[in-house]
C-alpha cells in the first residue's frame, strides 16, 4: 500500500483558507486518490472539547500550545496517521505550522518549546506540502466583520497580533520554502482557487 501525501493549509484568521478545502479535495480526488478532508483544533470527539476549551477561555501562551498539541497527538493518532497508511491523501486546515504563527510569532512563545511538543506528538510526521493563504490583516480584519458572526477569543485580539502571526507565517515560508507555497490570498474566491490549483500541479504533479 503507498502511503498517501499529507497537505496542510495555514493562514489567518480571515484569509479564506477553509473556502477552499472542498475545491482542493475534489482537485486530489480528480487525480485519483482517495481524500479526507481535517481540521485542527477539533479533529476528533476528545479534540472538539480541547477547541472550545482553547477559543472561548483565554490563558497563557504555553498552556495554549500545550491544550493545542494534545488535540494534535490525538489526532494524529486516530485519524490522520490511520489515513494515511491506507493511501488516502489527507487535507488537513491547519497543523503544527500554526502553533508557531499564533503562540509563539503572535504572543512570544519559545520556539523550541513548540519544537519538543513536535517531536512528542507527531515525531516524523511533516507535511508533504503546506498551502499558505497570505492576506494583509487589516483585509482580514475586514472580511470577518463581513461575515457578521460572533468572534472567537482568537479574532478578538486585535490587527497588531495578527500582524505578528503573519510575520511568523512568512518566517516559516522562508525557513521551509520547499514544503510551504504561498498563496496570496486577495481577490475573489475564483481568482485564488486558480492560484492555489497552479501550486498543487507544481508541488504534487
Amino acid at each position: 500500500m503507498t502511503r498517501g501525501k499529507f497537505i496542510t493549509l495555514e493562514g489567518i484568521d480571515g484569509a479564506g483558507k477553509s473556502s477552499h478545502l472542498d475545491f482542493l479535495q475534489a482537485l486530489v480526488r480528480r487525480r485519483g486518490h482517495e481524500a479526507r478532508v481535517m481540521r485542527e483544533p477539533g479533529g476528533t470527539p476528545f479534540g472538539a472539547m480541547l477547541r472550545d476549551v482553547v477559543l472561548h477561555h483565554p490563558t497563557s501562551a504555553l498552556a495554549e500550545a500545550l491544550v493545542m498539541f494534545a488535540d494534535r497527538a490525538a489526532h494524529v493518532e486516530a485519524e490522520i496517521e490511520p489515513a494515511l497508511a491506507s493511501g488516502a491523501w489527507v487535507i488537513c486546515d491547519r497543523f503544527s505550522d500554526s502553533t508557531y504563527a499564533y503562540q509563539c510569532g503572535g504572543r512570544g512563545l519559545d520556539r523550541d518549546v513548540v519544537e519538543q511538543l513536535e517531536r512528542l506528538a507527531h515525531p516524523g510526521l511533516q507535511p508533504d506540502v503546506t498551502f499558505l493563504f497570505d492576506i494583509d490583516p487589516a483585509t482580514a480584519n475586514e472580511r470577518q466583520q463581513r461575515r457578521n458572526v460572533q468572534a472567537d477569543g482568537f479574532e478578538r485580539r486585535g490587527l497588531e497580533y495578527f500582524v505578528r502571526v503573519r510575520n511568523a507565517y512568512l518566517e516559516r515560508a522562508r525557513e521551509h520554502a520547499s514544503r510551504i507555497r504561498l498563496i496570496d490570498a486577495s481577490g475573489d474566491l475564483e481568482t485564488v482557487r486558480a492560484r492555489l490549483e497552479r501550486q498543487f500541479d507544481q508541488a504534487l504533479a
